[in-house]
């Protein structure tokens, strides 16, 4: 779930740019917009690789055909498109335009819960003019990554992945975001288990 990345937060810098100009302060340098996305990059990658180490695999009593089927069932119901079906190594690939998996009100959770801390750290590069930043969804499509692997008789393990996408052509001179903000990871999961519990019952498993 989402999130923002470069692109939207080009669209903020750019309007908090205008602010500055209007009030007689110096503009951004590219080093400092530079900067500001790498701080956000490296705090959500931690974040996110935490998130997932402890919620992002679980194991289910049924075989990789019934789990891989549950799966894409639970993905669509959840409003996300299947772009990839690899049965062979147990893989799909979803996509939705942000910030599905999560509803508006779930995405001004993260807001909510997550923009204090990426305000922190924006601020020593781009000052106060990170007061002015929110998580935005558009111009992102959010990627689910499924993989499904038979590690016993009748026993799948199942691993989800969640990354940024932009839909608009990206700035080459600064760096991407990849990363959800942490608590869009944790609501993604959370719906997705959930989602695929309901189909796997639904099958009898």
């Amino acid at each position: 779930m989402s999130v923002r990345g470069l692109h939207a937060l080009r669209g903020h810098l750019a309007l908090v740019l205008a602010l500055a100009v209007a009030a007689g302060c110096a503009p951004l340098s590219q080093q400092q917009k530079r900067d500001a996305i790498n701080a956000l990059n490296g705090a959500f990658r931690v974040e996110y690789e935490r998130i997932l180490a402890a919620d992002g695999t679980r194991v289910f009593k049924t075989d990789r055909k019934t789990a891989l089927a549950a799966a894409q069932a639970a993905m669509t119901r959840l409003g996300m498109r299947l772009d990839e079906d690899v049965p062979a190594l147990g893989f799909l690939s979803f996509s939705a335009p942000a910030p599905l998996p999560l509803t508006p009100a779930e995405w001004e959770r993260v807001n909510e819960a997550d923009l204090p801390r990426a305000q922190a750290l924006l601020r020593p590069h781009v000052g106060w003019m990170a007061d002015h930043f929110r998580f935005e969804p558009k111009g992102l499509d959010i990627v689910v990554n499924v993989t499904v692997a038979e590690t016993a008789r009748a026993q799948s393990t199942v691993s989800i992945t969640m990354r940024m996408r932009e839909v608009a052509p990206a700035d080459l001179e600064l760096p991407r975001r990849d990363y959800p903000p942490p608590t869009g990871v944790s609501i993604g999961l959370d719906k997705i288990w959930r989602a695929l519990d309901q189909e796997l019952r639904a099958r009898g498993v």
